[in-house]
């Protein structure tokens, strides 16, 4: 496989799986059109990077399919002046598409391998690889002005909206009643009101299950 191989394979991504699911932004359509996600999966799996598709990485995470990172960032218009947490960041891809779209980016991993291969992958960008638990995001680089959430969550911890600047956005697959929903809204005074676009196959994260009430 080439690069012009996997530079056709990035067109027909583009075509295919984003222009035909209201991904229509500009600025997102042509960071991800840039980005050789290649680069972000197992070697093995090179082949099968831009599929329609999550693809396993390490430890039994998933590399969600590129739309449900294009459609959450077309729907969060950034306008270049953002400071970004990205949680989740696996092997770093959404954070290099993120990096191109935003004034800076962290990129926040709780597995080791993954957060290694993230560091190596995002190598020379301006991005900053931190290790930790997702559920609890990144307080030391608050606030944010945008948090995106790269995969499937039952609930958005107060931590973590506490981490968003007054009016910034969070974007997440929200997860109801087992189906994962793309949604982005806004954290006003503490509180995250979001609007669900649309269903999606999305890779859920762990740590983020909603706490189970007591009953008789």
């Amino acid at each position: 496989m080439t690069d012009h191989n996997y530079e056709q394979m990035r067109r027909a991504m583009v075509a295919s799986q984003l222009r035909t699911t209201g991904v229509n932004d500009p600025r997102v359509v042509a960071a991800m059109g840039a980005v050789p996600r290649e680069r972000f999966v197992p070697q093995d799996r090179a082949t099968t990077a831009y599929a329609d598709a999550p693809i396993p990485l390490a430890n039994g995470r998933l590399l969600n399919a590129p739309m449900v990172l294009g459609r959450m960032l077309a729907e969060a218009r950034l306008d270049g002046s953002e400071r970004v947490l990205v949680i989740g960041a696996a092997t770093g891809y959404a954070s290099a598409v993120v990096a191109l779209l935003a004034k800076s980016v962290v990129a926040l991993e709780e597995d080791t391998d993954l957060a290694a291969t993230a560091r190596e992958a995002l190598a020379g960008s301006d991005v900053e690889v931190v290790e930790g638990p997702l559920s609890e995001g990144s307080a030391s680089g608050a606030p944010y002005d945008f948090v995106l959430i790269d995969g499937a969550v039952e609930s958005v911890p107060q931590a973590i909206l506490d981490q968003v600047a007054d009016g910034g956005q969070l974007a997440a697959a929200l997860l109801d009643n087992g189906v994962p929903r793309i949604s982005v809204g806004r954290v006003v005074g503490g509180a995250f009101g979001a609007i669900a676009y649309s269903d999606a196959v999305a890779a859920v994260l762990p740590g983020f299950a909603k706490p189970r009430e007591f009953s008789f």
